[in-house]
């Protein structure tokens, strides 16, 4: 990752709070500002919502591509599974989906009890391996960072942390922060306050100790493009979300 200098950028945070909006939105303000840039968006939410939101019909997955291993090294084929495992990186990249200079990989399902931790750890390392590929990874995760490190990647340039205007959100942003200095590399960090029903609450706000990098009032056009499954790419560029997550990334560093 180093010689390259790929900045990964990491999503996270409660559920429903618009995260998959927002990195999808990051995906395309990226690729659209830097044509000759590579961008790999990886979703790491087992909805595989990013997808739709970017437009992208889902072939495989990572967990695909666990649970094949498994299964060849349960049936007790050793050699066929020690093959396997050493193709996993070509795997994972017949596994990415290609749109202009945007790649995108599933994580897929949560990993489930008795999964081999040898093979999640092999996986995540050819993860990080595909990704020194890239100038921009846009991860959009579960909720919660150490599901992110767990099953993605280590280290993350620039960790963003969304929320609603609720309590409940901010309370969880600050819990995933507080572990997230824990388990996680990060270099930068910030808050996304999205969904604001009134900017008038956004002076009682409190977001806690990382740097607040935009507010964003709730936008219509967003939600009826989510009803009608329309990708990001549908949305007007003046749009409150859009100008809202431009903000965000200049703020923190990423243009």
């Amino acid at each position: 990752m180093a010689e390259k200098n790929t900045k990964v950028l990491a999503f996270v945070g409660k559920g429903g709070v618009g995260k998959t909006s927002l990195s999808a939105l990051t995906v395309r303000l990226l690729s659209q500002a830097h044509p000759d840039k590579k961008i790999l968006a990886i979703d790491a939410d087992p909805a595989v919502g990013l997808a739709t939101a970017l437009g992208v019909d889902v072939v495989s997955t990572v967990d695909d591509i666990r649970k094949n291993f498994i299964n060849i090294a349960q049936s007790g084929n050793t050699n066929a599974a020690v093959e396997l495992l050493g193709e996993a990186k070509y795997q994972l990249l017949d596994a990415l989906v290609e749109i202009g200079n945007i790649s995108f990989l599933a994580i897929g399902r949560p990993e489930s009890a008795g999964c081999y931790c040898k093979v999640n750890a092999y996986l995540k390392e050819i993860i990080s391996m595909i990704s020194d590929s890239f100038d921009y990874v846009i991860i959009d995760g579960e909720a919660g960072i150490e599901q992110v490190n767990r099953r993605v990647m280590e280290k993350v340039t620039h960790l963003l942390l969304v929320s609603d205007a609720s309590k409940k959100g901010l309370q969880v942003i600050n819990t995933v922060y507080s572990v997230a200095k824990e388990l996680v590399m990060f270099d930068k960090s910030g808050v996304i306050i999205n969904r604001i029903p009134d900017m008038s609450l956004v002076s009682a706000l409190d977001t806690g100790e990382p740097e607040l990098l935009a507010c964003i009032p709730d936008d219509l056009e967003m939600s009826v493009n989510d009803i009608k499954g329309k990708s990001v790419f549908a949305i007007n560029g003046n749009s409150p979300i859009f100008k809202g997550i431009k903000t965000a990334l200049e703020r923190i560093g990423i243009d």
